[in-house]
């Protein structure tokens, strides 16, 4: 991840000469906006800097800077309106002079330890709780009638002594047959034994179906999958800290979700670290190695979508003037992070949600197929359920992606957290940051409208202007251009009733519209069907 060394003209060496910055921001990986005022990335105080200066925006590995002020925003001395940024470029903004750092060292550690993929069991939902389904292997009839057996491991032997699962029968042979589990389904391929399927001897891998008895020797047994709710529960999770009951245990479910594939959906309000969250995600799981690739859906023109995410080749529009990568390529092998996916229009929900069918993705112009392996990852602040209800966002899209839904708290819910968070943020501007009681006293009774963002900028401003010993005078709380979302979001509790009922509006009309076929309604959501029979019992429609 990128920087910016921020220097203030006038004060202290020149941003070329060997010593400290002011204090040093790093670059979203989508878009950073810079100006005056506390709904920004960075706030920089001073008259000469426009409420919403200039952004600097991410794409393919290059970030542009574009002016965005009447003051002006130069770029190596020159004024600038769009131009694209170089490791060591010096960017001015009003009297602030910003050194850019494209290549930081630092910014490559992961945030998060990678985990092995969990490939044994299935996310259902990742509500208030975490909704879990367990393969276990019920022997029906033979010597060991009755017996049950966990299965843990994407591949397990079932057999005599030396096998994974050993069963009590004297006619079987070490790893009889093997039973492979991946992603709530269930598949038996032959072992060193005869095992036979409805009569059919297993020759071959191929699905057994819930009820399906296998035959090994003088056993039979048969694989269910049984559901569970965990809390899980974690101290912190990538750069996010917090001490509060509830911050524990999201932080507990993003680390659980993170060794799984299924897509992840990012709820809560502006300012609330969604793009921290998906960061940490991907360096938790077993992607951690593979490409982060992030995309802003609000910040690309509606005409451009498509190429943006799947690639176009040379010559398919005006001004594609070679062959290039969409997002998905680019992120093969690893995460795609959508970030602000409710701005996505119709036309790309439905591309969108064929890939997530499918696995496929064409370039605009083209007729070869690719299929990247990504693990998507989205965040929105707006209500998509209600969305999806009303028509404006795809219902089976939304389902698809809001299986595994976490919910990231406004930082007015979680008072309790903001001294560990003012700490650590004190600590990413400045070491020597510190503060009186009256300033942490002041920062815990204010109500935050920007959540964490505006925390940041608030800090920030106050040791631009008063230095490292941050006191009740030295903060200002900046009024925001846009008022607070209407919905606050709660980090780990029950998702606000108006949310509730649009989901549940959704699945009652897709199964109205299937005829109560709980498979049909789910195939038409684009949703495992133990999710949907999950959300039935969630909202009573079962």
């Amino acid at each position: 991840m990128a920087r910016l060394l921020f220097f203030r003209d006038g004060r202290g060496p020149a941003p070329d000469a060997l010593a400290a910055p002011l204090f040093v921001v790093r670059l979203r990986q989508t878009r950073t906006r810079i100006g005056r005022v506390d709904d920004c990335d960075v706030v920089l105080p001073d008259d000469a800097v426009s409420r919403s200066h200039c952004l600097v925006d991410q794409q393919d590995g290059e970030y542009m800077v574009v002016d965005r002020s009447s003051n002006g925003t130069f770029l190596n001395g020159e004024r600038v309106q769009r131009s694209r940024l170089q490791d060591g470029d010096k960017l001015r903004v009003g009297p602030f002079t910003a050194v850019c750092d494209l290549k930081d060292p630092s910014s490559a550690r992961p945030t998060e330890e990678a985990q092995s993929e969990q490939r044994d069991e299935e996310l259902v939902a990742a509500d208030a709780d975490l909704a879990v389904q367990e393969a276990i292997l019920v022997v029906t009839r033979g010597p060991a009638e009755g017996e049950t057996v966990r299965l843990r491991g994407g591949r397990i032997g079932v057999g005599a002594t030396g096998s994974k699962v050993t069963l009590k029968d004297p006619s079987l042979v070490r790893e009889h047959v093997r039973v492979r589990l991946l992603h709530g389904r269930t598949l038996i391929e032959p072992g060193l034994g005869a095992a036979f399927v409805g009569g059919v001897r297993v020759r071959d891998v191929f699905p057994l179906y819930p009820g399906e008895e296998v035959r090994i020797g003088s056993t039979e047994f048969v694989v269910r999958w049984d559901q569970r709710v965990e809390q899980p529960q974690a101290e912190r999770f990538g750069e996010m800290v917090g001490n509060t009951e509830s911050m524990r245990r999201v932080f507990g479910i993003l680390r659980r979700i993170s060794a799984h594939h299924a897509p992840v959906l990012l709820l809560g309000e502006s300012g609330t670290g969604k793009e921290l969250a998906a960061r940490a995600v991907h360096d938790a799981s077993p992607r951690a190695g593979r490409p982060f690739v992030a995309v802003n859906c609000g910040a690309i023109a509606q005409s451009l979508f498509e190429a943006e995410l799947f690639g176009h080749e040379k010559g398919a529009f005006t001004g594609a003037s070679e062959r290039r990568d969409g997002a998905f390529h680019r992120a093969d092998g690893g995460t795609l992070f959508l970030d602000e996916i409710g701005e996505l229009p119709e036309d790309a929900q439905a591309k969108l949600l064929r890939v997530l069918e499918s696995g496929e993705v064409r370039r605009v112009g083209g007729a070869d197929v690719a299929f990247p392996d990504v693990r998507v990852v989205a965040a929105t602040n707006r209500d998509l359920g209600t969305d999806a209800q009303r028509g404006r966002f795809r219902s089976d899209l939304y389902f698809r992606l809001a299986v595994l839904a976490v919910r990231l708290p406004a930082l007015h819910e979680r008072r309790e957290d903001i001294p560990v968070i003012a700490r650590a943020v004190a600590r990413r501007i400045h070491p020597d940051m510190y503060f009186d009681d009256n300033a942490l006293e002041a920062l815990m009774a204010h109500d935050w409208p920007g959540n964490a963002r505006e925390l940041r900028n608030v800090l920030t401003r106050a040791f631009v202007l008063s230095g490292p010993h941050v006191q009740l005078d030295s903060l200002m709380f900046n009024p925001l251009d846009t008022p607070a979302p209407r919905a606050r979001m709660l980090l780990g509790e029950r998702p606000l009733p108006a949310l509730e009922q649009a989901e549940r509006s959704v699945l009652e009309e897709a199964l109205n519209r299937t005829g109560q076929n709980r498979s049909a309604a789910a195939k038409e959501l684009g949703i495992p069907r133990s999710s949907l029979i999950y959300k039935l019992k969630r909202f009573g429609l079962s």
